[in-house]
């Protein structure tokens, strides 16, 4: 009979190693792939096999791009349905708040808020695409009011994937080579997001809004300045919402529009309309660039108290940091 040129003693080494190397990956889950599928007048985007979100940049109802079923990292959904579930979700604003969104209520006099004027997609500047933990994509944007061009917005958006969660980076850049414009002063104005029903505030699980001051709800946030702010709440066992953090660098701090019905915006415009100064009138010359940034955090916990919210928003900054320096050695070559 032929002898097996392996001992018992190799056996076991064997053995132990490939068990060391099984508990070592289950000990350490590998971090999700960020990954775009292409549909008619959207782009889905996926973490490994689980939804992140859908971009919709052309609705013959909503009358301008938007982020619609916006999911944690886990799969979680945490913005609310669009469209709402009948019997479940709250109906109201339907096509107001679709997920998630930038609008302005007053811009040069049109109401791109309410759908009274269109952004209309012109094109993917650069298409969707993905390299392992990061994916990307920038579109041109076209304002028409009484069925002229306003101004155009070149927007990129970056997804990436952190310990923290799934970090969204958001550059607006807002120009017009034919005339001047103007952002006005009002309530709906800035980024904002429709939160999913559990975790409303008002909901029966009881979700929470909390700013950089510690202050919480509509009751303590609503038209106060800060840093970030996050609306978060169980949903499946799991702590999951989604912080919003305005780019230091934009132009003004952010007011905050809070509302305990699930609604949350960052407001740089409204000075007014917060109750704190004079009617404001943010103009743009001909040709001048108007830049507004964000970041926005997806994020799930199992608990409250593993959600470290100064920390992310020091993360946000690091990576801002690193994207300026990135950009000014790209320049230099």
């Amino acid at each position: 009979m032929m002898k097996s040129r392996y001992s018992l003693g190799r056996i076991i080494t064997c053995f132990v190693s490939v068990t060391v190397l099984a508990i070592a990956c289950q000990a350490a889950p590998v971090a999700p792939r960020i990954g775009f599928i292409a549909q008619p007048r959207m782009i889905v985007i996926k973490a490994d096999n689980q939804p992140l979100a859908t971009y919709v940049y052309s609705d013959p109802e909503i009358l301008r791009p938007y982020f619609k079923d916006i999911h944690a990292p886990g799969g979680i959904q945490i913005s609310r349905f669009h469209p709402p579930r009948e019997g479940v979700d709250p109906t109201d604003h339907a096509r107001l708040h679709p997920g998630l969104w930038l609008a302005f209520g007053d811009l040069k006099g049109a109401d791109f808020w309410r759908n009274k004027a269109r952004v209309e997609h012109v094109e993917f500047v650069v298409a969707p695409h993905a390299t392992g933990l990061q994916g990307s994509f920038t579109v041109r944007n076209r304002y028409l009011g009484d069925g002229k061009i306003l101004c155009e917005e070149t927007c990129e958006y970056t997804f990436l994937v952190r310990s923290t969660g799934i970090l969204i980076l958001w550059h607006s850049t807002f120009r017009s080579d034919q005339n001047n414009f103007w952002f006005g002063d009002q309530e709906e104005m800035g980024l904002g997001v429709r939160v999913a029903t559990p975790i409303m505030v008002k909901s029966k699980q009881g979700g929470r809004i909390i700013d950089d001051q510690g202050r919480r709800d509509e009751e303590g946030i609503w038209g106060k300045q800060a840093q970030w702010c996050d609306y978060s709440g169980w949903i499946n066992g799991s702590f999951v919402g989604i912080t919003i953090m305005p780019d230091p660098g934009n132009f003004r701090p952010c007011w905050w529009h809070t509302r305990n019905y699930g609604f949350m915006a960052a407001n740089p415009f409204g000075r007014a309309a917060f109750g704190a100064g004079p009617a404001s009138k943010v103009r743009v010359q001909r040709g001048e660039p108007f830049r507004l940034s964000y970041g926005i955090l997806l994020h799930a916990n199992k608990n409250e108290e593993t959600l470290d919210l100064p920390a992310a928003y020091q993360d946000y900054l690091t990576v801002l940091r690193q994207t300026q320096e990135n950009t000014k050695q790209g320049g230099q070559r």
